[in-house]
């Protein structure tokens, strides 16, 4: 697109590239940083349509900034993530996402990393891919109607320790998972992606690397929106099974 930033020859992105970062023009935070994360250079790309390849340069590049500002002395916390799609505020469609560096571990993950979380692996209908090194499993009890957790079977604390192996094996699981939720609606499905690892400076015993991806959608351009019982109680009721997403989203896997 001619108007888009990201794309080549845009404002951000005056030379070819195949991934990139670069500081947020507008951060969202007083202290630490910032960044844009480009997944491509072409406009109408998504995770599903990059292939695994293309997905690994990406998880090369996440694993490459995580280590770079966890060196900073005023950050701890990196916070990888992604909004697609304008149901949960993304405002430009170029394929993307953003880091966050904290000077603290925000409250939601110092819980899980306090808790020792580790993947919920049973029972088996709630699985939608188990691979040799990594499963894709469906939310017990999730706040979104689509709730994924990726996770290695083994833990592992940060994406940098992640092998050539493993690296290659989530790149080809994240390509099939996002293929798969794209189909699942036949439509493309917005959604919200985040990835908790160690922080770089507050110690947690058993951090275990994991991705959430979550969607509003209950149905094609159908929203579940949460309101006030839910909000203001933090208990959620979700009106979809996630056995019953993970047993549609196996049959789309390829």
């Amino acid at each position: 697109s001619s108007e888009c930033p990201f794309c080549l020859g845009g404002l951000e992105s005056p030379e070819p590239y195949d991934v990139k970062s670069f500081a947020n023009r507008w951060p969202a935070l007083d202290t630490g940083a910032c960044e844009v994360v480009l997944y491509s250079s072409q406009h109408d790309a998504t995770f599903a349509s990059l292939g695994s390849n293309a997905v690994r340069k990406v998880i090369d590049l996440w694993a490459e900034r995580t280590t770079q500002l966890q060196q900073q002395s005023d950050i701890d916390y990196v916070l990888i993530f992604e909004n697609r799609g304008g149901e949960v505020g993304a405002t430009i469609s170029h394929p993307h996402g953003q880091i966050y560096a904290f000077d603290h571990v925000p409250r939601r993950q110092h819980s899980m990393l306090q808790s020792q979380w580790k993947p919920d692996l049973q029972p088996a209908d709630r699985l939608v891919i188990n691979g040799d090194h990594f499963a894709v499993y469906s939310q017990y009890a999730a706040v979104h109607p689509v709730s994924l957790v990726v996770a290695p079977h083994h833990r592992v604390s940060l994406l940098s320790q992640l092998s050539d192996e493993l690296r290659d094996e989530l790149a080809s699981i994240l390509h099939k998972t996002f293929v798969a939720l794209d189909q699942l609606f036949d439509a493309p499905l917005p959604y919200m992606m985040w990835i908790t690892q160690a922080p770089a400076k507050t110690q947690f015993e058993n951090a275990w690397l994991n991705i959430e991806i979550v969607s509003p959608w209950r149905a094609k351009g159908v929203q579940r929106y949460i309101a006030a019982a839910e909000v203001s109680t933090e208990e959620y009721f979700n009106p979809v099974d996630p056995a019953d997403i993970a047993q549609r989203l196996r049959s789309l896997v390829v």
